[in-house]
């Protein structure tokens, strides 16, 4: 018997019993050798369970409530913007004219779907200051490659096979420098200065005649906004280089600040995060990825155009990267974010950030009594607190982390960034009540006063999850990934 005395789906078994009924096949038999090589076909029957349909419907039911996400709980991961996916989003994607069309439709055929993509493009354009944007990339770091692949092809086109750099500050996402060594880049990393913003001196010290780009996030991943923004894409440009932006954060400039104002020429933005997407669970995501004018020609191809009063496809790209993805991106995503868009208006995406940066800052100054305080000063739409001092008393990060798994909280990004010493990033979003927020400071203050009184509780936890503390470099050499008798 497991954890809660919930029987296993393999426990319940019993020879005989079914779950499930097919219809008699009326299609002609054909050998399986046919089909698939000898060598991969099973000669024993896979050891399944043998239940009934509603012993299997209530082991998955179970096993659905073991999950954390945004309907069940607080999810306060620090640069992931785990906010809530409004229900409308949901509906509107679910419409038969959006959800049971095919990408294989001819263009004609499909133009109420078009107009929205060329119209979500025309949002994207305006709330990013960018001069034309492709909803063509799957994710994120896809669009992060996507822009570093045009900003290669526009110094090539240059003449400039010199440019072979790419700088990132000390405390990028990690997709960054990740991605720039997928596109062929090197990278170089630029210092953060005390203040935790990026390091002027050491910024003109680091940049090149062989410096493509500059990648950064504003608010960056403390979530401070950079201050010297202006003068940070004059050096870059002055040398040659472009600037790119990491869309990870726009949550905390929506209607306020456009990152096309502040210099930038390349942008890719997570719809599933800033634009209420699903987030997790493998995906779809959507990168979209905007641009400046002298990039426009290498977008990937096709760029979906107005013609008239209808919609098409342009093929027509000679200087294109080429296409990145089958077909033109994920469509439901994309639905979802533009009836987000459409929904809050701009007024709605103002209020946006201004309550997302007044939940992190109230969350800061709460807590910021009980942990080490790292920036002391204005933060945006998330902060980084330090456990350095439950650390000296032997209670680490990570010891905090899966303590609040008792109280119901999924925790904050911890450890990351990776240039602030037992690192929390913690990011409320503009979704949560104040109610929420109390709740969780009071789970918080209460784990750093155990840390000081009983730290064994805070070491030993979780104590009332299904699964209890795990040895966790076990855990990630052996892992154990499915079920077995001898488990």
């Amino acid at each position: 018997m497991n954890k809660k005395d919930q029987p296993l789906i393999f426990e319940l078994s019993k020879e005989g019993r079914i779950g499930y009924s097919l219809p008699e096949m009326d299609v002609p038999q054909v050998e399986l050798s046919d089909l698939i090589p000898s060598d991969y076909i099973r000669t024993e029957a896979p050891e399944l369970p043998e239940v009934s349909e509603l012993d299997i419907m209530r082991h998955y039911t179970a096993l659905s409530k073991r999950n954390h996400g945004v309907d069940s709980g607080f999810y306060p991961l620090g640069s992931c913007t785990m906010k809530y996916n409004p229900k409308v989003n949901e509906n509107v994607a679910r419409l038969n004219g959006f959800a049971h069309i095919n990408p294989l439709q001819e263009a004609e055929s499909v133009q109420g779907a078009l107009e929205l993509m060329y119209d979500l493009q025309e949002h994207l354009k305006e709330i990013t200051g960018m001069d034309e944007v492709t909803l063509q990339p799957a994710a994120g770091a896809h669009g992060e490659w996507t822009g570093l692949m045009m900003i290669r092809a526009y110094h090539e086109a240059n003449g400039d096979t010199d440019r072979t750099k790419v700088i990132v500050p000390d405390s990028a996402h990690g997709t960054n420098p990740a991605s720039a060594t997928v596109a062929g880049f090197e990278t170089v990393t630029v210092k953060s200065n005390e203040n935790g913003l990026v390091d002027l001196e050491d910024l003109k010290r680091v940049v090149g005649e062989d410096t493509a780009a500059l990648m950064l996030t504003n608010p960056n991943t403390l979530g401070l906004f950079e201050e010297n923004i202006m003068e940070m894409a004059s050096i870059i440009h002055e040398a040659g280089g472009k600037l790119y932006y990491d869309g990870a954060n726009l949550n905390a400039v929506l209607s306020k600040a456009r990152p096309g104002d502040m210099g930038f020429d390349v942008v890719h933005l997570n719809l599933h995060k800033t634009f209420t997407g699903p987030h997790g669970g493998g995906g779809p995501g959507s990168g979209p990825v905007g641009v400046k004018e002298d990039l426009i020609k290498y977008l990937p191809k096709p760029i979906l155009v107005k013609n008239g009063d209808g919609y098409e496809f342009d093929y027509n790209r000679p200087d294109s990267i080429g296409r990145v993805k089958p077909y033109y991106g994920n469509f439901g995503i994309n639905v979802r974010a533009y009836t987000y868009i459409r929904t809050m208006g701009p007024d709605g995406l103002r209020a946006v950030t201004e309550n997302a940066v007044l939940n992190a800052n109230y969350m800061m100054r709460r807590l910021a009594p009980h942990f080490d305080l790292p920036f002391d000063r204005h933060c945006k739409h998330e902060f980084v607190i330090s456990g350095k001092r439950q650390k000296k008393l032997g209670v680490r990060t990570l010891d905090i982390a899966k303590r609040l798994l008792d109280f119901g909280y999924h925790p904050p990004t911890i450890y990351f960034p990776l240039n602030v010493e037992e690192c929390m990033m913690i990011e409320p979003t503009e979704t949560e009540s104040k109610e929420t927020l109390d709740s969780f400071i009071d789970a918080m203050i209460q784990i750093a006063k155990e840390a000081e009184e009983t730290p064994e509780i805070v070491q030993e936890a979780p104590h009332t999850t299904i699964v209890k503390r795990m040895d966790e470099t076990l855990a990630a050499r052996k892992p154990v990934l499915r079920y077995t008798k001898e488990s």
